[in-house]
Formats: C-alpha cells, structure tokens, sequence
C-alpha cells in the first residue's frame, strides 16, 4: 500500500488521475492539493489547501510514493505569459524540488506533444524547460507524458480546441505511421496510463508521447479483460 500526491486534481486530466488513483487498491491514501475544495469525498482522499505562491510552507506534506504532476493552463487563461510560467513551470518545479529533498521516489508529470527547451514557440519552450528542469533533480523515477490534443469535457469554454476536436474525430483516422502521435487523445487514457507506470517502479526518465500513452492504455484494457 502506498501513498500519492496529485497536483492539479481539478483540471482535465487531473480529474481523471483522482479519479483512478481513487479505484486503485495499491493506494491507501491519495493527498490532493488544491486551491479550494473539490466536491468530492472519499475515504482514501485527503485534500489540502495550498498556497502554490508559498509552497515552503506546505513542504512537510510534499511526501509520498508518487508525486502525479498535471499543473497546466493556457497562455490566454492565464492573462500573460508570464503568468502563464508561474503555473506551467515554476509551481510544478518547486514541488518537484521539494518532493526530491523529501526522498519522494517517483515524479509523473504532464507536459505536451512538441515540448522542448530549445523551441521557437513559447508554450512548448516552456514545457520543455520544466521537463529537464525536473529530469535534473535525485527521483528514482521520473516519467514524463507528452499528449496531442487532449478530448474531454473541460470546466472553460475553449472555441479553438472544439473546433480541433471535431476535426480530429473526423480525419484522426488518417494519422498512420510517425504521424499517429499527432492523433488526440482522451484525457482518461493520459491518467490511467500514469498510474499504470508509477505502478511499474521504473528507474531513471522515461518520455511517453500519445501514440505510446495511448498503447500504455490498450495494454492495460486487454489485461484486466483476461483477468
């Protein structure tokens, strides 16, 4: 039995990774930082309310088996660019931080499809950055997932992303060979397939884009069908 702490438990995929890490039996406590209360209750969720501008004041919680990273906004959410790094790399990088000197032996954290320091656009600059940031600190394990387009039902309204979904659904089909990473993927696949290996006890840092997250989730489907 081991414990987790997920960070970002209210958006997209972190409702999913709740929600997984919820059902999983390998996990007898599952510690939520959040902003304000989820409207959940269970007996296994324990939520803390966090300050993310003051995390050395919540340090003394940053500990468990496996730290489940899935911070993440938008620049246009987010009001500015600058605002927009607070959320995607300095909050994710302190706790990362932390939860390494806490002697935390795996860190999962979602970036993005094309994530790479040395990129000329900013978002995925941004993500890259915190990918090696992260990969640089003393974890046993640190597993980065790199989604395409991410289907689900999200809390805000984002015009852009609905019409790429539709068009996804439609012509995603045609994505084959090295392009089938391109495809979009369901925010759930991306969370089961996060607890699936945080429950492998890999070592070092491994990178997961869709196509591979998305065989992850299929693989996992066909055992519990045989079991």
């Amino acid at each position: 039995m081991r414990t987790a702490l997920l960070v970002g438990a209210s958006g997209l995929i972190g409702k999913s990774c709740l929600d997984a890490l919820l059902r999983d039996e390998l996990y007898s406590k599952v510690i939520a930082f959040v902003r304000k209360p989820l409207p959940l209750q269970h007996p296994k969720l324990q939520q803390q309310i966090v300050d993310f501008d003051n995390l050395e004041y919540h340090a003394h919680l940053i500990k468990a088996a496996d730290v489940f990273c899935c911070l993440g906004t938008t620049i246009r959410i987010a009001g500015s660019k600058g605002a927009f790094y607070k959320v995607d790399f300095t909050y994710p990088y302190n706790i990362a931080i932390i939860a390494a000197h806490n002697g935390v032996g795996q860190f999962l954290i979602v970036t993005s499809l094309g994530a790479s320091a040395q990129s000329k656009v900013f978002y995925n600059r941004v993500k890259g950055t915190v990918e090696d940031a992260v990969a640089g600190l003393k974890f046993k394990g640190v597993h980065i997932f790199r989604p395409s387009l991410l289907l689900g039902e999200r809390n805000e309204f984002r015009p852009g992303e609905k019409i790429a979904m539709f068009l996804f659904r439609i012509f995603g089909f045609i994505l084959i060979g090295r392009w089938k990473k391109y495809r979009a993927i369901r925010a759930s696949v991306v969370a089961e397939a996060m607890v699936t290996m945080a429950k492998l006890d890999l070592q070092g840092i491994r990178k997961y884009e869709s196509d591979v997250i998305q065989v992850i989730y299929d693989e996992q489907i066909k055992t519990k069908r045989k079991t």
